[in-house]
């Protein structure tokens, strides 16, 4: 079955906990696109610091609706080796680095637990062969469809479609997330290429009516 995964990219965290409300009950997990400026040039939650943030790695709070959400991290970050566990530590169920701003892959993959998801994200202008060394070492591909990304509502970018089909073919049992202009024109195309996730922001969010828009992707894709 194709997962349908909301995408937020929270301004504080009064957003985060407000538009992650709107899908509890909804769907199982979100995605939080993290970002802090210098990897892409937005910037989101909880960068430069944030107190919420620091309570929340301490487990001196929870995330927002952590009994009724999962989440996953979308890491578009220069320094994605200092970072990942303190989300582990905040409880994402799911940690994306991009391979363009990764150093050292074995000190990201010895921070995530065996109980937590380890993805790396690859941009449409980067060869498949920069992910080739590490797709036993982590659970799923994340393709970005995208050629800018870090901002929703974003042109489709179809070479998204052939970096799907390559990793299906060299991984036909590896899950395969895309985000950046999934839609309801792109989200057919995207799952026969592959894909098993699809990831989608702008599309839900500004549909009016979240819950109907998540069914309409299902429904386009089951």
């Amino acid at each position: 079955m194709i997962e349908i995964i909301p995408a937020i990219m929270p301004r504080d965290y009064n957003d985060l906990s407000g538009t992650m409300g709107l899908f509890v009950g909804v769907v199982p997990l979100v995605q939080l696109d993290i970002m802090d400026g210098k990897f892409v040039p937005s910037r989101t939650w909880p960068y430069p610091h944030d107190s919420f943030f620091d309570a929340i790695v301490k487990e001196e709070q929870g995330m927002p609706h952590w009994e009724d959400l999962d989440f996953e991290v979308d890491l578009m970050i220069g320094d994605p080796e200092a970072w990942v566990a303190k989300w582990v530590a905040a409880g994402a169920r799911r940690i994306i680095v991009h391979v363009e701003s990764m150093q050292e892959f074995e000190i990201i993959r010895s921070a995530v637990p065996s109980l937590v998801s380890l993805g790396l994200a690859i941009n449409t202008t980067t060869p498949i062969s920069a992910i080739e060394p590490y797709l036993d070492r982590v659970e799923f591909i994340q393709c970005m469809g995208i050629a800018r990304i870090g901002f929703q509502g974003e042109a489709f970018d179809e070479r998204v479609l052939e970096h799907i089909r390559a990793i299906r073919a060299l991984r036909p049992k590896l899950s395969i997330s895309v985000d950046g202009a999934v839609n309801f024109e792109t989200a057919k195309r995207l799952v026969e290429a592959g894909a098993t996730r699809l990831v989608s922001g702008s599309a839900i969010l500004e549909s009016g009516d979240v819950r109907e828009a998540v069914m309409k992707l299902k429904d386009l894709v089951q």
